[in-house]
């Protein structure tokens, strides 16, 4: 059995997003714009009639997918798993920050190379592969026909969509980052899955 939908949604914006501040694994709240953002997000999702609702443990994903859950009637369930890559001593740290300490940064995002989120971090595709993983799991263990919304981060969220559907962190320059509250709309099947849509937002 499998799932036969999975929706795969940005937890809605944060203080840190707004000023351009990594975040990884520190725990970051919604700001009220988040807040918002989720809500209507929320309306939208639950009409996907989601049998389950699965959470990032980190409080913005958690935050969002509690708007989730509670209009679709289920519960929130969290996973570790689904958090953002860690950016290790570049939390809290600004892009241009960034750049000083590690020169290659701007190149490798131009020219479409993965690298490492500062020496203790993970790469993007590190972080794919563990939400990749997870959400694979999760697809597998489902009753067929059923939705899941797997609610967490906009770079580990992106990174595991292309690898499900067999590309890799190379593309992710054609694709574009992830809005918060934006998702990705992914079709699991024995022999691939699919991409329905990427970055949907509520207009």
């Amino acid at each position: 059995m499998t799932a036969e939908r999975v929706v795969l949604l940005r937890h809605g914006v944060t203080e840190w997003n707004a000023s351009r501040r990594f975040q990884g694994h520190e725990d970051i709240p919604l700001s009220a714009d988040g807040v918002a953002q989720a809500r209507r997000a929320a309306e939208v999702l639950a009409g996907c009639q989601p049998a389950r609702v699965l959470s990032s443990d980190l409080s913005r994903a958690r935050a969002t997918a509690g708007f989730v859950a509670e209009a679709a009637g289920v519960p929130v369930e969290t996973d570790p798993r689904f958090r953002e890559v860690d950016v290790g001593s570049w939390a809290g740290l600004s892009l241009d920050a960034v750049a000083e300490v590690e020169p290659d940064f701007w190149p490798a995002i131009r020219e479409g190379r993965d690298f490492r989120r500062s020496p203790e971090g993970e790469t993007a595709t590190e972080s794919g592969e563990r939400v990749a993983a997870a959400i694979t799991e999760y697809a597998r263990a489902a009753d067929d026909g059923d939705v899941l919304v797997v609610v967490g981060h906009g770079l580990s969220l992106a990174v595991a969509s292309f690898l499900l559907i067999g590309l890799d962190y190379s593309h992710a320059r054609r694709f574009g980052g992830l809005a918060n509250c934006g998702w990705i709309d992914l079709e699991p099947g024995d022999a691939g899955w699919r991409m329905r849509a990427y970055n949907r937002v509520v207009g």
